[in-house]
């Protein structure tokens, strides 16, 4: 069950695609270059292996549970949440004015990843304090702030997001909590929330609800709800706890996965009303909590990244120490570790190249939103927003999508001891599941890259992303190596299958939208799959470049054979999702409903 934690891949991500040192440019960042982030993983990395780690497993035979609406954390976590508050990495990347260490999400989006390979479910808590810090940084108002922020940022406080209600899963139109203004500016707080994530729980000494609701008299819809903060305990002007809020838990859900991470249903206002207060403006709640999914939506993406690289790690343990049958090539007499078979190796190169590739992407993602909210010049800002928010949707959905391909394949390199829950192979299966549904699924993902990202600027996006990968196919093609021009071949063709399918979404998606929106995770997966193996080239060309140089000779020829791999058996791809993109849409409408 060890995790150790891919430090070194991390920091070549952040070298050489993320470009740290000039993170480190911005104003504010100064000491957060190459040697503060190889600082920082190697103290994360301790923490998350030496301690998160060996939790995981047990908090998937020992979940939290519920009595009574007190909700308590599997054996250990408590412990280790005060390890993780103690040692500051639930501020890691929040401002030094509250008290955070304020590094790049550079740097950042590598401490969570190696935070959700050990344990996701214990990570979860602090993914979500991150969102309600994000959302407290932009809409709240002074004495919000003052009251929440240092608290949440040392992770003395923990926060929740609470959107789903029964009647209203990702319809955020059909929210029916209600919010009762009060003469002294409060509001109280009536209604019922669902999957909310840490929602209760006994690690921390309060929780900071983030709930959206109607005030009474707003417009209908979407345009008509508001954000509020809802702390489990109310907060004395000192800053002392005070009385319990009318905020309970009254079940947590039993899941497939992620079981060790208490899925709440929470119940607000049944003794007088919860109270509540206004973040930013009324009916501008939905605007304010995009901030907190945006964030979320991300980190669930990263998820996605970590559990793959657990379940990669275990099933190279497993493929080099299970015996069984002799080598196709008749190379070895005695029967052989099953890494020497070739389909065993093919999963094992699969799974490491979505990861890696994601990781990459993911990497350089972070470093465009930290050039997007702090570089000095307002034209690299608007550059770098516009490509981290196309990105969003790509770390978010493929990624994901990826983890379920990586951790099934986890298992079957098991064989039937992956079908076996004592091994841990399957944990990692059904933990990944969740990540393709909550913030998001992969279908809303899709819709945003469509809508916001494609067809709303006609385009314009995408085809300045193809831009840049074209000259890196130039750069394959002037280094002429094999791999290098193995790489640029199908990476024109993958880019030029992405270039068609903008063409068709941008034309259509006003004209044509059952057409356009039945491809729209297509779209999504063909993108991400362009993106993640466009970064991985990149690191080809970085890995041909040092290799001379006598650096890490090993490292450096893996990642070039993983790139080769990445673009013959993955990238590869890309035409057959244009296909079904441009040519497929009547087959997916054209059945009649009363013969489904």
């Amino acid at each position: 069950m060890s995790y150790t934690a891919p430090v070194k891949d991390m920091l070549f991500n952040m070298q050489h695609l993320a470009n740290i040192e000039q993170i480190a440019q911005i104003p504010g960042f100064e000491d957060a270059g190459l040697d503060t982030a190889a600082a920082v993983l190697e103290e994360c990395a301790k923490f998350t292996e030496g301690v998160l780690a060996p939790l995981n497993f047990e908090g998937d035979k020992n979940p939290s549970s519920w009595k009574d609406g007190v909700v308590t954390a599997t054996p250990g976590f408590k412990d280790a949440f005060r390890q993780l508050t103690e040692g500051g990495w639930q501020g890691l990347q929040h401002p030094a004015d509250f008290g955070g260490q304020g590094l790049p999400k550079t740097i950042g989006a590598a401490c969570t990843e190696m935070l959700n390979s050990a344990n996701m479910s214990f990570a979860l808590c602090p993914l979500l304090t991150d969102g309600a810090i994000e959302a407290l940084l932009t809409a709240g108002s002074d004495e919000l702030k003052a009251i929440y922020l240092e608290k949440l940022i040392s992770g003395q406080w923990t926060g929740t997001m609470n959107l789903t209600e029964p009647q209203a899963g990702s319809d955020l139109a059909l929210v029916r909590t209600k919010a009762d203004p009060q003469p002294d500016g409060t509001y109280k707080i009536f209604g019922t929330k669902i999957y909310i994530t840490w929602g209760e729980h006994d690690m921390a000494e309060n929780i900071v609800h983030l709930v959206l609701a109607r005030v009474a008299g707003a417009p209908e819809g979407v345009k008509g709800i508001s954000l509020f903060v809802v702390p489990k305990f109310l907060v004395n002007k000192d800053g002392s706890l005070g009385a319990r809020n009318d905020a309970h838990c009254v079940s947590i859900e039993h899941k497939m996965g992620i079981k060790a991470s208490p899925t709440a249903v929470l119940q607000f206002g049944d003794h007088g009303g919860a109270v509540g207060y206004l973040v930013g403006q009324e009916n501008r709640g939905l605007e304010y909590m995009f901030i907190m999914m945006n964030a979320a939506r991300f980190g669930v993406g990263v998820q996605g990244i970590a559990i793959a690289e657990r379940a990669y790690q275990k099933a190279v343990g497993y493929a080099k120490d299970r015996v069984q049958s002799r080598p196709v090539d008749g190379s070895m007499n005695a029967s052989a570790a099953i890494i020497h078979h070739p389909d065993v190796r093919r999963m094992l190169m699969t799974m490491r190249a979505y990861t890696e590739g994601c990781r990459a992407m993911a990497s350089t993602a972070a470093a465009a939103y930290d050039a997007a909210h702090h570089h000095p010049d307002a034209q690299v800002r608007k550059d770098n927003a516009t490509f981290y928010e196309f990105m969003v949707p790509l770390v978010k959905g493929y990624s994901t999508e990826m983890s379920l391909e990586v951790t099934s394949l986890g298992v079957q390199v098991h064989g039937g001891m992956g079908f076996i829950e004592e091994t841990g192979a399957a944990q990692y299966y059904r933990d990944a599941k969740i990540l393709t549904i909550y913030e998001g699924t992969t279908a809303i993902q899709a819709n945003d890259l469509v809508g916001r990202k494609t067809a709303r600027d006609g385009g314009q996006s995408a085809r300045a992303i193809a831009a840049q990968i074209e000259k890196t196919e130039g750069e394959l093609l002037a280094s002429g190596t094999p791999a290098a021009k193995a790489v640029a071949r199908r990476l024109a063709a993958a880019r030029q299958a992405f270039l068609d399918v903008v063409d068709f979404v941008a034309g259509g998606a006003k004209s044509s939208p059952n057409a356009v929106f039945a491809g729209s995770v297509p779209y999504l997966m063909l993108a991400g799959n362009l993106v993640a193996g466009w970064q991985l080239a990149r690191s080809l060309l970085v890995a041909e470049a040092l290799l001379p140089k006598g650096q890490d000779a090993a490292f450096l020829r893996a990642k070039i054979t993983t790139a080769q791999f990445y673009a013959e058996h993955i990238l590869v791809k890309a035409p057959g999702l244009r296909d079904s993109i441009v040519e497929g849409a009547d087959s997916v409408t054209d059945l009649a409903l009363e013969a489904f």
